[in-house]
């Protein structure tokens, strides 16, 4: 266990017991006190991570795999909007607008969204899944922006990398089980299509930003799990 020295003036036993950071505000104070590093570190560092991969690659499993073990909170954009939507918020309402139309949300919109959800977790989360956006790199500099804006940051991007013939079996069988009718093999090849034309070039944008983790999608569900957590761990 590794100690460091930081001045410290409690006026009583109480102020001794509060929040290691508030003890930081007596950093001009003659006395000190020994923080345990590793403390400190656990109550600034958020662990925000973007879950990335193609429709099929199991976003939504490993989601619910690291809520479960690492408390974080999770947004994805489809629950987003919908709930959004359904409570008839202003931001709800123009989206609505621009779904009536036929038209895409705009970034700034989809974004103004995310950081209204994501404000509503307060200060004092563990981090946040961000899953189903980004989806473009002007989406990933968006994101990067409004994090910014709060002193925090991307911490991991997760590639979940699945082959196609895979993908394929995995939705063409979600089709089945569910009725989902977007889940017939000539909706997903287009689905496939616009994820490797406009989507993937996240990767590259993400590596320049020393972010992005490549995990292979193909196999036992706890080993990629299992794989998922040794980055996790680690950040």
């Amino acid at each position: 266990m590794r100690f460091v020295k930081l001045p410290y003036a409690p006026s009583d036993v109480e102020a001794q017991k509060s929040d290691l950071l508030r003890d930081l505000w007596y950093r001009f104070s003659g006395k000190e006190k020994q923080v345990n590093v590793n403390q400190v570190e656990e109550h600034i560092i958020m662990k925000n991570i973007v879950i990335f991969g193609a429709p099929g690659s199991g976003k939504g499993t490993q989601s619910d795999k690291l809520i479960e073990k690492y408390g974080l909170e999770h947004i994805s954009t489809g629950d987003v909007l919908r709930s959004e939507i359904k409570r008839g918020t202003d931001l709800g309402k123009t989206a609505q607008g621009f779904i009536d139309q036929g038209q895409l949300i705009p970034d700034d919109l989809m974004v103004s969204i995310l950081a209204s959800v994501y404000d509503s977790f307060g200060r004092a989360h563990k981090g946040v899944i961000f899953d189903g956006f980004p989806r473009t790199i002007p989406q990933a500099e968006a994101l990067k922006q409004m994090l910014a804006e709060r002193g925090d940051k991307v911490a991991a991007m997760l590639e979940l990398d699945v082959p196609e013939d895979e993908l394929m079996k995995r939705l063409i069988l979600r089709g089945q089980m569910s009725g989902r009718a977007d889940d017939n093999e000539e909706t997903i090849k287009k689905r496939l299509v616009v994820y490797h034309s406009q989507t993937q070039p996240l990767i590259e944008w993400y590596k320049q930003e020393g972010l992005h983790h490549h995990i292979d999608g193909l196999g036992e569900l706890d080993r990629i799990f299992s794989d998922i957590c040794k980055v996790v761990d680690n950040l």
